[in-house]
């Protein structure tokens, strides 16, 4: 079957797609994977090809089902904490998917499993193969910047950290406002993306310090926050920050603010 893809993050996916079911599935269960073409037209050659990825384990929750593509999809939503929530590279499965112009969709019964489709178009002659080793993500950025993620929960740092490498971004992380602080001053960084309620220094005090380094001056500062009052907006722009993000925060938002960055560079 042939596509027209990357085959480093084609690997990523089902990587992630076969250690979630893995992870939810009970000592001596089952996990399947078929892959299979699905021709639209008569030439058999239009079409796509599907991946399935099956597992007989725990299932999710109705409710869960709807975000589970979601970066802040939380361990404390999943059925065993222990576990390690659902998975944080599941939002990163669905960014490398859209960008081969695929699908992913989920069904699961809760206690009988779940199922994980993948959907891929089919090399057609109209599609000109890329070169060797050419990577998919490298289309997506004007100019590579220097990004610095300050958030003291782990799983928004790996999220966004991977999804943000992905586009072609330099990234370094921080867990407080202190550290966060030092790695800007050391970094030098293009954008920085802060959590306001930070361990130690907030996300608040960490930009107000910024904003007195001269060195730091064409920063571009993003606050990323669970509230979305006027008031916390203002609280945001006092401090100096240049955007204001509400927790969930979607990643296309993101991006955009990063290619508005770049093309402005």
């Amino acid at each position: 079957i042939w596509l027209n893809a990357d085959a480093a993050r084609l690997e990523q996916v089902l990587l992630n797609l076969l250690t979630n079911a893995a992870k939810y599935t009970e000592e001596n269960g089952q996990v399947w994977i078929t892959v299979e073409p699905v021709s639209y037209f008569s030439d058999g050659v239009s079409g796509e090809c599907v991946i399935r990825v099956r597992d007989n384990g725990v299932g999710i929750a109705p409710t869960l089902i709807p975000l589970i593509f979601d970066l802040f999809t939380q361990a404390e939503r999943s059925l065993d904490r222990s576990q390690g929530g659902l998975g944080i590279g599941l939002a990163l499965v669905q960014r490398l998917t859209l960008l081969h112009e695929g699908s992913i969709e989920v069904s699961s019964i809760l206690g009988q499993g779940s199922e994980f489709v993948l959907r891929l178009p089919l090399l057609s002659g109209e599609w000109p193969i890329t070169k060797a080793g050419r990577s998919v993500a490298s289309t997506l950025v004007v100019r590579r910047l220097r990004v610095l993620l300050v958030d003291d929960n782990i799983d928004t740092i790996l999220s966004f950290s991977m999804l943000l490498t992905e586009c072609g971004h330099d990234v370094q992380t921080a867990h407080d406002g202190f550290t966060g602080l030092q790695a800007a001053l050391a970094y030098q960084p293009d954008v920085a993306l802060l959590d306001i309620g930070l361990p130690g220094l907030n996300g608040y005090e960490v930009a107000s310090r910024i904003r007195m380094e001269p060195t730091l001056k064409n920063i571009v500062l993003v606050a990323m926050t669970g509230y979305g009052q006027d008031s916390d907006r203002q609280s945001s722009l006092d401090a100096g920050f240049d955007h204001h993000l509400v927790k969930p925060a979607c990643f296309e938002d993101v991006k955009q603010i990063l290619a508005t960055i770049s093309m402005a560079l």
